[in-house]
């Protein structure tokens, strides 16, 4: 054969690749879909409450995230192949007296409401659950699941008898700090107190084993971490983490402290929080212009879409004059890839952080979901794995809670 014949033919061929790769991509996607659909996927930490008391929002509705902040919706959901989560009651850690704690036990309560109010508007396209079984019945029916966390006990900081009201109102998982000290617990972001868990944090492990609430050390030092880990008579999860070893924060987990978690039976949920995940460098004059935003504006929660659409405009705006960097899909990926190298697949899991900070370029809002499994797939993981990671881990940690609480009577 002569050199351009034998050329010609390689051409040939390799162009008839390139016309075969995007076909054979779409194939893969589409495969890589089909799988995803049939799966529990569960993400443990869903703060889409603070948006359920604004004015004209509504969960049915399609949103978009570039001009409300919004990133959880029903049609996403749909669109990415999401049957739910725990959706958290969040409370900003506030000042430790009497009188905050108790207009924080109320607002606390109010959300509750408003996430069972939700579930009974839309009991048609929602369901609630209760205990782990309920998540594939509800499933089952073509509707999304909705299980309830807390995230800062701050609102519990005066009477941890509180947690059976809150365990009432559907609670099952329950988080002790957020990005400051309480009554119960460090924060991994604030200096040490109680070096861990406070008296009445140890108090409150006690009550939630009783009532069969799995607790959360996410956002909690890593000394309160080994203290629930020592104290729980159940696993504990940590709903939204991620990796020490991949970027060295304080609201990531070494790796000592993952194998810990692991051994005990808990669960590490890796989440996409962009500053969490890589480098993010201060910008005094960027954080200066957002603080000064933010104070202009008020209670965001009860915003109109309109004034909402201004605020991401001006937000946008401060975005653009102070760039900073921002993650992306792949560290995402480097991240729960980590995770699932020390702890392996019966201790990892799904916790985002949408509409509470998290999404990075590539995994932005609720309709990218799938893309996770995607490249989970890609890269070797069985379809047993990726029902463990996406709900069967967590249900596991809910089974064990409710076959270890008290006695009802």
């Amino acid at each position: 054969m002569t050199r351009p014949i034998a050329r010609a033919l390689l051409l040939a061929a390799a162009s008839a690749l390139a016309l075969a790769a995007p076909a054979l991509a779409a194939e893969t996607a589409a495969s890589a879909r089909k799988l995803h659909e049939s799966l529990l996927t569960l993400d443990t930490h869903l703060d889409t409450p603070a948006n359920f008391g604004r004015p004209g929002w509504d969960i049915l509705d399609r949103h978009d995230a570039e001009k409300d902040g919004s990133q959880i919706d029903y049609p996403r959901m749909v669109e990415g192949g999401l049957d739910g989560g725990f959706f958290a009651i969040y409370t900003p850690q506030g000042p430790r007296t009497p009188e905050a704690t108790r207009a924080a036990r109320d607002a606390a309560l109010i959300r509750g409401v408003e996430i069972r109010e939700m579930v009974a508007k839309h009991g048609d396209k929602f369901g609630l659950a209760l205990k782990a079984d309920d998540a594939q019945a509800i499933a089952a029916q073509g509707k999304r699941v909705v299980f309830v966390s807390i995230e800062n006990s701050y609102p519990i900081d005066g009477d941890v008898t509180l947690l059976s009201t809150f365990y009432a109102l559907g609670v099952r998982i329950s988080g002790l700090a957020h990005f400051k000290n309480n009554d119960m617990a460090d924060s991994s972001t604030d200096k040490p107190e109680w070096h861990g868990l406070s008296p009445l944090g140890k108090q409150y492990v006690a009550e939630a084993n009783r009532l069969g609430v799995v607790l959360d050390g996410s956002h909690s030092s890593d000394e309160v971490l080994d203290q629930l880990i020592a104290l729980s008579k159940t696993p504990v999860i940590l709903t939204h983490s991620g990796c020490k070893a991949v970027f060295d924060h304080p609201r990531n987990i070494d790796d000592a402290r993952i194998k810990a978690l692991a051994d005990s039976g808990g669960v590490i949920q890796i989440d996409a929080f962009s500053s969490y995940l890589i480098e993010t460098p201060k910008n005094p004059d960027r954080e200066a212009a957002m603080g000064a935003l933010m104070a202009k504006a008020g209670a965001r929660a009860k915003m109109t879409e309109t004034e909402r659409a201004a605020f991401m405009g001006q937000y946008k705006a401060i975005e653009a004059q102070y760039p900073v960097p921002k993650a992306t899909f792949e560290d995402f990926m480097n991240h729960l890839n980590h995770a699932l190298k020390v702890a392996g697949v019966d201790h990892v899991g799904i916790g985002i952080d949408f509409d509470g900070g998290g999404g990075v370029t590539g995994l932005k809002d609720a309709a990218d979901y799938w893309k996770i499994t995607e490249r989970l797939l890609a890269e070797g993981y069985s379809r047993d794995d990726l029902a463990k990671i996406w709900s069967g881990n967590v249900l596991r940690l809910l089974r064990a809670a409710e076959a270890a609480k008290a006695p009802a009577g």
